[in-house]
């Protein structure tokens, strides 16, 4: 018996099933990169990872040594450099950063910056301002980023929506809901806005992960 397909509007239904099969492939493989999000490429040993931000990278609320840089540095083997300035806002920070990257050539930055605007209620849109302009800065630097989401000091500890926004825009790594999760534990914390070392050695270890898992 010899097949002969039915046709629509002078295609074969097969050739039309085989398209329509490729289309929905393709349409699987977006949404699954889109779900696992932006990748890294394998940081060797060489890689220069700098943490760059204000007290939540200095580490204020735990003693020396214990900061997020430090134990990230522990759980990933790798130098990791702090560029943290307690009190610093993200005008300040923006002002300092190209000195850092030329100083320092990342292959990673870690940012974490605004949290002073928020405490001292400054203008969000600046903020957001400030942040696309350090992104961009890294970006042109060649370097890739893992950018922190900052919650608010409230008890609400809500991220501002442009954080994961700015994220999505530059194709940055983003960790979210770290120090929600940390600030909302007391046994984390040293104070309403820093973690204790428990709390920094928690963020450290959901950074690893999410490095680890981006660069699989």
């Amino acid at each position: 018996m010899i097949f002969s397909p039915v046709t629509h509007k002078g295609r074969p239904r097969t050739a039309l099933r085989f398209g329509a099969s490729l289309l929905l492939v393709a349409a699987l493989l977006t949404a699954l990169a889109c779900e696992r999000g932006p990748r890294l490429a394998a940081l060797d040993e060489t890689a220069v990872i700098l943490a760059f931000g204000d007290s939540l990278t200095a580490g204020t609320g735990a003693a020396s040594g214990q900061s997020y840089p430090d134990q990230l540095a522990e759980r990933l083997g790798r130098q990791v450099i702090a560029s943290g300035i307690p009190g610093e806002t993200s005008a300040e920070a923006l002002r300092r950063l190209p000195q850092v990257l030329q100083q320092q050539q990342p292959d990673l930055v870690i940012l974490c910056s605004g949290g002073n605007d928020l405490l001292r209620r400054q203008s969000q849109s600046a903020l957001e301002q400030n942040l696309r302009a350090m992104l961009e800065l890294i970006r042109q630097q060649g370097s890739a980023v893992l950018f922190i989401g900052v919650p608010q000091p409230d008890l609400s500890l809500t991220v501002p929506e442009f954080y994961p926004r700015l994220a999505r825009e530059f194709g940055a790594l983003y960790e979210g809901d770290g120090l929600r999760h940390i600030l909302r534990r007391r046994e984390l914390k040293s104070d309403s806005v820093h973690p204790n070392a428990a709390g920094y050695a928690e963020l450290a270890g959901r950074l690893a992960e999410l490095l680890t898992a981006a660069s699989d």
